[in-house]
């Protein structure tokens, strides 16, 4: 089980529960303003796009070469920036911290 916490553009924080399939699901199925995952999860449209924390990137990696090319045609993307879509639900994301980019 992963407790995830998103941080809105608003400045909302929501922290919600998962035990499996990728963050981007997690926050659709649990309504978080600003992750739309228009695609699927398939990464093609990155309405799913967050910041983690320095820390939380070091532990999770760099973007995937497709990921990093859907990236670049984002507004605001950072260093730190991902595709929820590309993260799995996992023990690993237990107490992070993600700001919705949308």
């Amino acid at each position: 089980m992963a407790k995830i916490t998103f941080i809105t553009r608003d400045g909302e924080s929501k922290t919600v529960e998962g035990h499996s399939g990728s963050v981007m699901e997690l926050a659709v199925q649990n309504h978080i303003q600003g992750i739309d995952g228009d695609c699927g999860g398939v990464c093609s449209c990155a309405t799913c796009h967050v910041h983690l924390s320095p820390e939380d990137m070091e532990k999770l990696g760099q973007p995937s070469e497709i990921e990093a090319d859907m990236l670049e045609l984002e507004d605001n993307v950072s260093s730190y920036s991902r595709l929820s879509c590309q993260l799995d639900v996992s023990d690993e994301l237990d107490g992070m911290t993600l700001k919705v980019a949308n």
